[in-house]
C-alpha cells in the first residue's frame, strides 16, 4: 500500500460510476412497472422471473455499492456526527416513501423497503466495520439464514424487517435485514480488501482531454455522466419516480386513457 487509508480523500470515480450504472438500470426497471401500472406494458413484475431477477441484481449492487461506500468513509476517517447527518436525509427519505407509497398503494404501501432497510444495514456496517475479513463469513451466515430459519413470530410487520418469514408479506417493496445485511457486509469487506491492496481500481483520478485522446469521446462522456450521477443517488432517488409519473399520467390524460 503506498499510502495510508487515513489520508486518502476525493471521491472514487469508479464506485460512483457503478452507483450511477444502478440508478440506470433502476429508473428504466421503474419505468417498466410505471407502464404496467397504467396498462401499457403486459408485465408480472411480481412472478416473472424476468423482473423479480432483475430487482434483486439491482438491490445487490445498490447495497454493494453501500457497503463499498462504508468503507471508504471509515477508511478516511469519516466522524459518527458526520454518519449521523448522512443517516438522518436516509431515514427522512425513508418516512416520505412511506407516505407517498400509501397514497398510491393504500393496501401494500411500503413500511419497509430498500431506504429503511439501508438506514438499519447502514448503522450495522458502520459498526462491524473493525471486524474485517470476518464479514466475509458473517455475509455469508446472513444470506444463508433466511433459507435455514423461518418462523411465524416474523410474519407480523412489527418483527417481519428481520426477514426470518415464512411467506413475504404483501408490500411495493420489501428490503429485510437478512439476507441483504450479507450483501452490504460483502461490499464493505471486498472494498476494504481493495481499499489495502488496490486503493488506484478505486480511486482513479479524471483524466486530462489530452490522456482520453484514445478513448471514445462518448465513452467518457458516460463515464463522467455516470459518476456524477453516483455522487447524487438518494436525490436521484427520490426524484426518479416522480419525473417518470409525472410526464407519463399527463400524457394518458392527453390522450383519453383511464390513469388508475
Amino acid at each position: 500500500m503506498t499510502k495510508s487509508l487515513s489520508k486518502m480523500t476525493g471521491r472514487f470515480d469508479r464506485l460512483d460510476s457503478l452507483r450511477g450504472i444502478a440508478l440506470v438500470w433502476m429508473a428504466v426497471f421503474h419505468f417498466c412497472f410505471d407502464l404496467s401500472h397504467n396498462g401499457l406494458l403486459v408485465a408480472d413484475f411480481y412472478n416473472d422471473v424476468l423482473w423479480t431477477t432483475q430487482r434483486t441484481c439491482i438491490l445487490s449492487l445498490f447495497l454493494l455499492c453501500a457497503g463499498a461506500g462504508q468503507a471508504v468513509a471509515t477508511a478516511q476517517g469519516q466522524s459518527w456526527p458526520r454518519f449521523w447527518r448522512r443517516w438522518a436525509q436516509i431515514m427522512a427519505c425513508a418516512a416520505l416513501v412511506t407516505v407517498g407509497s400509501f397514497w398510491m398503494f393504500p393496501t401494500s404501501f411500503i413500511y419497509f423497503g430498500v431506504l429503511h432497510g439501508m438506514a438499519v444495514m447502514l448503522v450495522l456496517a458502520r459498526l462491524s466495520a473493525p471486524l474485517g475479513r470476518w464479514l466475509w463469513p458473517l455475509g455469508a451466515l446472513a444470506i444463508a439464514a433466511p433459507f435455514w430459519v423461518q418462523h411465524p413470530f416474523f410474519d407480523h410487520r412489527g418483527t417481519n424487517w428481520v426477514g426470518l418469514v415464512t411467506h413475504k408479506p404483501i408490500t411495493e417493496d420489501y428490503v429485510p435485514i437478512l439476507p441483504w445485511l450479507g450483501v452490504m457486509w460483502w461490499g464493505l469487506a471486498g472494498t476494504q480488501w481493495l481499499l489495502s491492496h488496490h486503493p488506484a481500481w478505486l480511486q482513479s483520478k479524471p483524466r486530462s482531454s489530452d490522456n482520453e485522446g484514445w478513448m471514445p469521446a462518448s465513452r467518457v462522456r458516460t463515464r463522467r455522466a455516470l459518476a456524477g450521477l453516483g455522487r447524487w443517488s438518494l436525490s436521484f432517488y427520490m426524484l426518479h419516480q416522480p419525473i417518470l409519473i409525472g410526464p407519463l399520467s399527463a400524457w394518458m390524460w392527453l390522450t383519453g386513457r383511464p390513469v388508475p
